[in-house]
């Protein structure tokens, strides 16, 4: 466990950290310090301890709004990933509807491509029938 001696309001307080801790805890007493000094600028001496209260108040009014509005985040995002998964899963239906369209197409193609390719070879066939017999061999 570490130690870091921190000055707020004009007074060293010795607080302990854990090990690692040490520079953010200094920067918290520093924020702190500065909103001391600046309501006491704007409040006057109005005594160390009710100084103390005022500041700590200001602290957790933020903290509870900001807590507020990371919940609304929160919730605002979760509903919009709801709706991504909804139209995600459109897409997916969709995409697979067009792929048994897509499959049915091919298969009708090739359907009519050996149906006339069936045909081709009966008139080949036939055209070569006529050509054998009309042709006088001799």
């Amino acid at each position: 466990m570490a130690s870091v001696q921190v000055t707020i309001g004009g007074r060293a307080y010795r607080m302990a950290c854990e090990d690692g801790q040490e520079d953010h805890l200094r920067e918290l007493a520093e924020q702190f310090d500065k909103r001391i000094e600046d309501l006491r600028g704007q409040l006057g001496e109005i005594g160390d301890s009710r100084l103390t209260v005022v500041a700590a108040l200001m602290l957790s009014d933020e903290l509870s709004e900001a807590q507020r509005r990371i919940a609304k985040l929160e919730q605002d995002h979760g509903e919009r990933i709801i709706a991504l998964h909804g139209e995600i899963s459109e897409a997916r239906e969709a995409s697979a509807g067009a792929s048994l369209r897509a499959q049915a197409t091919n298969t009708a193609i090739i359907a009519a491509l050996n149906s006339a390719a069936e045909r081709v070879e009966k008139v080949t066939k036939s055209l070569n029938g006529t050509l054998t017999t009309s042709v006088p061999m001799g």
